[in-house]
Formats: structure tokens, sequence, C-alpha cells
């Protein structure tokens, strides 16, 4: 069984909705969706929330 991760990345994110890492930074950085917090890395660490409320978000432009 696949150990479940506390905090999904970028990259998990975006192939969930179905755009590339680079539009979910061009949306934070403008202010659309909100600025993800910092893992130790400084790596983007996303929720289940912040998952929900980007999908949200991108059902908005279809």
């Amino acid at each position: 069984m696949k150990e479940q991760r506390p905090y999904m990345t970028i990259t998990d994110i975006a192939q969930r909705i179905g755009v590339v890492p680079k539009t979910l930074i061009r949306w934070e950085k403008s202010g659309k969706i909100r600025r993800a917090r910092r893992d130790w890395r400084n790596w983007r660490a996303y929720t289940e929330d912040d998952l929900e409320a980007i999908k949200e978000f991108y059902e908005t432009l279809s």
C-alpha cells in the first residue's frame, strides 16, 4: 500500500487538474489562486483543500 503524503507537490496538482506546473505558477503570481505554503525545501506544498480551490477556479475558465 502506497504511503499517503500529507502534502501534494505542484506536479501532483497539475496532473490532477490537467495543466502544466508553469500554469499554476502563473495563476499564483497573478493572484488568481492562493499562494501555496512551502515545505522545508521551499517547495510548494498543497493540501486537499488547496486542490479543491484550484479545481473550482479551473472550472470557471471553461
